[in-house]
């Protein structure tokens, strides 16, 4: 219930509201494989981007050349880093998101 403050101006003091945030929803991102984009790149983006070791890397990126895709991770949000990186390289690279099961 909000305090009444007798004052010139009258002012009403509101009670402070507790909020509470939900983490941010997480997402499997997922590389897919092109005829055009090189597989140095994409070891490059899961190094960078995602944080991976060289040797797992390269495992991920035989993965999208060999299989037509391969899990980046889950993440709350990272295609538009993967998109800008790529469109800045030339390369038509596609990384796609789908909610993670729980």
């Amino acid at each position: 219930m909000a305090q009444k403050i007798e004052s010139e101006n009258d002012l009403e003091v509101l009670p402070q509201q507790k909020r509470s945030l939900a983490p941010p929803r997480h997402f499997r991102v997922l590389l897919h494989d092109d005829d055009f984009t090189t597989m140095d790149f994409v070891v490059v983006i899961l190094e960078s981007v995602f944080g991976h070791e060289p040797a797992a890397a390269t495992r991920i990126m035989l993965d999208v050349h060999t299989k037509g895709v391969g899990l980046a991770g889950i993440f709350p949000y990272k295609v538009s880093k993967v998109t800008e990186l790529a469109q800045a390289e030339g390369f038509p690279f596609l990384a796609t998101t789908e909610p993670e099961e729980e």
